[in-house]
């Protein structure tokens, strides 16, 4: 088996895209990149902008040869969006997909916006998407809906991927957060050897508390019993994140990183740094119009 990790917090955008390959199957779950609308009160920084279009560049690559496409839930940051603005990976931007076989979260506990984004999904494809939940093809199996975070907050919920080849197991768990015991357990009892998981919300810890002791005790769980850990997408949007990453490292001897550290590259953590990118690097106040227009770019900003 061999998974490649396209794009997420710690190669400098919003994303928790990847590539597994198995022997007779290409499969690519959450084809989507986006950027925080706002952070410290600014935009997105031109660098941010680079990494995200290079995450995007990523991920189209590997539409060629796929066999499977996964879907966890509707968010920007995990599928291909009618575009809502510059930074995501826009529909019409695809490839042709015919032969490709879908794997998606149902429309059952999602919220409106993301039903919205199904149909027009739906719509795009010409076809209705599946309602993937509990299914499974061979290698390949989906959870129940497990929680977006919390359970019974109304952040909705996501859908688990399982792929397995000989004696690895790689788990998707997309955006859980590790903020809830259940399904923490529900992962465990698949037997995975690597899981590629969100971590817990910690930049927005003083509205979600659970974030710090739940999110720990489910972290260490997992990290104890799994070879291979892999945290990112939520937990890198902050410093303290990282910190609190290298921490759960250092507790156990399993592997615990970040998707960059698993694919050989130093993070990039863009969205915490964004006030000091601005700091370093002004913007003109008409750089995203502009940019949103087609008249500007971020090249100049990479030197």
């Amino acid at each position: 088996m061999q998974i490649e990790i396209l794009g997420c917090e710690s190669f400098g955008a919003r994303s928790l895209a990847c590539a597994v390959k198995t022997r007779e199957r290409k499969i690519l779950i959450d084809p989507g990149v986006a950027l925080a609308r706002l952070r410290y009160g600014l935009l997105p920084h031109p660098v941010e902008v680079a990494a995200a279009f290079r995450i995007r560049r990523k991920i189209l690559a590997e539409f060629e040869g796929a066999t499977d496409i996964v879907v966890s839930h509707y968010h920007g940051d995990h599928m291909p969006m009618k575009a809502e603005d510059p930074y995501q990976l826009p529909v019409e931007a695809l490839p042709p997909l015919k032969g490709i076989r879908f794997w998606c979260k149902g429309p059952e506990k999602i919220s409106g916006l993301s039903a919205r984004r199904r149909e027009e999904f739906s719509r795009f494809l010409g076809y209705t998407l599946p309602a993937s939940e509990g299914a499974s093809s061979g290698n390949i199996s989906f959870s129940a809906p497990a929680p977006h975070g919390t359970r019974n907050k109304g952040f909705g919920t996501v859908m688990m991927t399982r792929i397995s080849e000989g004696d690895e197991v790689f788990v998707h768990s997309s955006d859980i957060q590790l903020l809830d015991r259940e399904t923490v357990m529900e992962i465990l009892s698949w037997n995975p050897t690597v899981v590629f998981a969100s971590g817990p919300p910690l930049y927005l810890s003083h509205h979600v508390p659970e974030a710090s002791k739940e999110a720990s005790e489910n972290a260490l769980l997992l990290a104890e019993n799994v070879e291979t850990l892999i945290l990112d997408h939520h937990l890198l949007r902050s410093f303290e994140g990282y910190r609190w990453l290298k921490e759960l490292a250092g507790k156990v001897e399993n592997t615990v990183l970040s998707a960059a550290e698993f694919m050989g590259k130093e993070p990039e953590l863009l969205e915490a740094q964004r006030k000091i990118l601005y700091d370093k690097v002004p913007v003109p106040m008409d750089w995203h119009e502009a940019y949103a227009k087609g008249e500007a770019g971020f090249e100049e900003y990479l030197l």
